[in-house]
């Protein structure tokens, strides 16, 4: 049979040298021809078909990143040409999981070298089985790792659920509100949190950190460092004994440094595990080694604190990994123009997410900072109290960090939402104040969003599309400028209260984690997927999944299914009783010598 391959690329950047593999098409079997079309190229499927006829191909092959993109016109040339539809075949690049680097180029070769061969890569690359340990490791104690945690281990299979803070419970738990239901964010999560507490199949370790992953799919060894808690979390009944009488305060992390928090402290009520934790970087015991304070220790009534805990190595093996890791948010400070840092009333969307939650530090009050005399520093403070002011005007700003060429490109998906949100908060709780959200496009794309979108538009607040120019203070009063394409105008609106809707941004240490785990990341940050479509929880490396923020940005409802879905993939795994080896490990031979020997019957019924 007489073939052809067509190489051409459809996105810039390309991650395989279009030349190196039309190289190794040319020394392939049976292949007549080789062109390399070049980057988006404009095809005239008139000429096509007059090469085609010249050429006296039977098979046609295009190969590239997406050359899903060239098809119609190959198509159309193929079909004037007069060659079988069935011979025009794709060797997909991006499909099949093809990285930069020189495993990516391997495996590149290998699915042209399949097309070529007329046999589909996954009929052929199989690859190797091995026996897989029941035990799944979980790195991440968000919403994503709880979930995936609990639908494991209600299985009756063993989990460790690693959290490198002192609590798990993620983001969700600082909210007060999930879009578009409005639900209690805390009455959806706190009771999985206690689940996985109380579950005998699940051990949960805090303050953790995963060092290094070796062994194969089924059969993995992981070695972790658990970082010194300094309080005996089975011992400690959260007296707050110790928070009492400890003199050293700082900003607390939960409340989004809107209030402070003691050196010894319990993150918040419902924490899990609901135990005290010191913080090393503040307490005085720790940073004198030894020499000064020490009061917790003698005030606790269970001797429970400890504060020369060491670090502690573990070591465990398991025969699946799931990422959890999530995200962290972008740094408002960046974007100097919109005054975050220099304005006290200029908030992000989780210092606001703090103070409307009736748990926070002014029990759901919207409320104006307040200055403040700093006694120790003889500085002025601005800080949030419950009877502070009421603002009379707000603004919500979108896209803060997202959608910009200058930070990040990506939408952040959830930030459109819970604007909306925020703005039906502010007509709920104060209805004489003017609020104008700020936006670029409105992305309602999930079910109810929409309806959502219009319910808060109907409640009284102004959308206004375009960029938003500043934030800037005039005689004393905070205002937002901006413009409104929709009106062709510039505009100007006082704001005692700005909110600044900053999207996410890989969680810190991903980069590490990748590393030692052998995984790529996409231009990003986060982690990449095998194929976005057809794999989009599974890695490159076999055995380790994917499940919510840390592949990428996706509101809670797509990250509970994701987590379900890694959950059903593990589960399948340990079913079945082996792990799937990585296809790197697959040789360019041996695949080759497979798509030759493969029966033709099997293709047939492929």
């Amino acid at each position: 049979m007489r073939v052809g391959v067509f190489v051409g690329q459809v996105f810039d950047g390309g991650e395989i040298s279009l030349e190196t593999v039309a190289f190794y098409a040319r020394n392939l079997p049976q292949v007549e021809r080789v062109e390399v079309l070049g980057l988006r190229p404009r095809l005239d499927p008139h000429a096509l078909a007059g090469e085609l006829r010249r050429s006296r191909l039977e098979r046609i092959v295009l190969a590239g990143d997406s050359p899903g993109h060239f098809k119609p016109a190959f198509a159309r040339a193929a079909a004037a040409a007069g060659l079988d539809a069935g011979e025009l075949r794709l060797a997909s690049f991006r499909e099949h999981g093809v990285r930069a680097g020189g495993e990516g180029l391997e495996r590149a070769k290998a699915v042209l070298a399949c097309a070529v061969q007329g046999v589909p890569f996954p009929l052929v690359a199989v690859p190797h089985q091995l026996p897989v340990n029941p035990a799944t490791l979980i790195i991440g104690g968000g919403v994503a790792g709880i979930q995936a945690a609990l639908e494991i281990a209600d299985a009756g299979k063993q989990v460790y659920l690693i959290e490198r803070g002192p609590t798990i419970g993620g983001h969700m738990a600082m909210f007060d509100k999930t879009f578009p239901t409005l639900d209690c964010s805390a009455c959806i999560l706190t009771p999985k949190m206690v689940a996985v507490a109380d579950h005998e199949m699940i051990t949960l370790m805090t303050c953790t950190e995963v060092l290094e992953v070796t062994g194969l799919p089924g059969a993995f060894a992981v070695q972790a460092r658990r970082h010194p808690r300094r309080v005996d979390p089975k011992a400690c009944i959260a007296c707050n004994a110790c928070t009492d009488v400890c003199p050293v305060s700082t900003a607390s992390e939960f409340d989004s440094g809107l209030t402070s928090r003691k050196a010894i402290y319990i993150p918040f009520p419902q924490a899990v595990p609901n135990a005290n934790v010191v913080d090393p970087e503040t307490c005085r015991w720790v940073l004198s080694h030894g020499e000064k304070c020490g009061a917790c220790v003698k005030k606790c009534p269970k001797d429970c604190i400890h504060l020369d805990e060491p670090d502690e190595q573990l070591e465990f093996k398991v025969g699946n990994i799931v990422l959890a890791t999530g995200y962290d948010l972008f740094d408002a400070q960046k974007i100097e123009r919109y005054g975050y840092g220099r304005y006290p009333n200029v908030l992000t969307s989780l210092e606001f997410e703090r103070m409307t939650n009736a748990s926070g530090p002014t029990g759901g009050k919207i409320v104006l900072k307040t200055p403040r005399l700093n006694k120790r520093t003889k500085t002025e403070d601005w800080v949030v109290e419950p009877g502070g002011a009421a603002p009379r005007s707000v603004a919500i700003i979108h896209c803060v960090g997202s959608r910009d060429a200058n930070y990040n490109a990506y939408c952040s998906r959830v930030c459109c939402m819970y604007s909306l949100k925020f703005a039906h908060l502010v007509r709920e709780k104060l209805p004489d104040a003017t609020c104008h959200e700020f936006y670029i496009d409105m992305r309602a794309f999930g079910k109810g969003y929409e309806e959502f979108m219009e319910r808060i538009k109907a409640e009284g607040t102004q959308v206004i599309r375009g960029r938003t120019a500043q934030v800037v203070q005039v005689d004393g009063q905070q205002r937002v400028r901006g413009e409104d394409i929709l009106r062709d105008r510039h505009v100007e609106y006082p704001a005692d209260l700005v909110i600044l809707a900053v999207g996410v941004v890989p969680a810190q240490g991903t980069a590490e984690l990748a590393a030692a785990l052998g995984l790529p990341r996409d231009g990003d940050g986060w982690f990449s997927e095998l194929n976005y479509n057809g794999r989009p929880t599974q890695t490159e490396r076999g055995g380790i999944f994917v499940a919510g923020m840390c592949q990428g940005p996706k509101d809670i409802p797509d990250t509970v299914a994701q987590a379900s879905a890694v959950a059903a993939g593990v589960l399948k795994s340990i079913a079945s009783g082996h792990g799937e080896d990585d296809l790197s490990t697959l040789t360019l031979s041996e695949i080759e010598a497979r798509a030759r020997a493969v029966d033709a019957a099997l293709v047939e019924g492929w």
